[in-house]
C-alpha cells in the first residue's frame, strides 16, 4: 500500500456539503478496489479538491473516483512525509 495524493480541477465554488457528498461517494466504494480514502480538502475559489487516500496503485485511486462521478488525472505518491 501507498499514500497518495489525488488534485481535482475546474469544481469552482464547491461547497462543504458537496465535498462531503462527494467523500461519501469514495467511501461507499473505496474496498472494492483496496483503497481508504483519510481526508478531502477543497479550494471553492481555485476550484481544487484534494484527497489523501491509502491505495495498492494510483490506477485504483484513479478507478474509485470515475466510478464516484468524479474523474481524476492528476494522482501523486507521496513517500515522505514529516510531522
Amino acid at each position: 500500500m501507498g499514500k497518495f495524493m489525488d488534485v481535482h480541477h475546474g469544481m469552482q465554488g464547491i461547497t462543504a456539503d458537496q465535498l462531503k457528498e462527494a467523500h461519501s461517494r469514495d467511501l461507499a466504494i473505496q474496498a472494492e478496489e483496496g483503497v481508504h480514502f483519510e481526508q478531502a480538502w477543497a479550494d471553492p475559489k481555485s476550484g481544487t479538491v484534494y484527497c489523501l487516500s491509502d491505495a495498492p496503485s494510483a490506477d485504483a485511486v484513479k478507478r474509485v473516483h470515475s466510478q464516484a462521478g468524479h474523474p481524476v488525472t492528476e494522482v501523486h505518491e507521496v513517500s515522505l512525509t514529516v510531522t
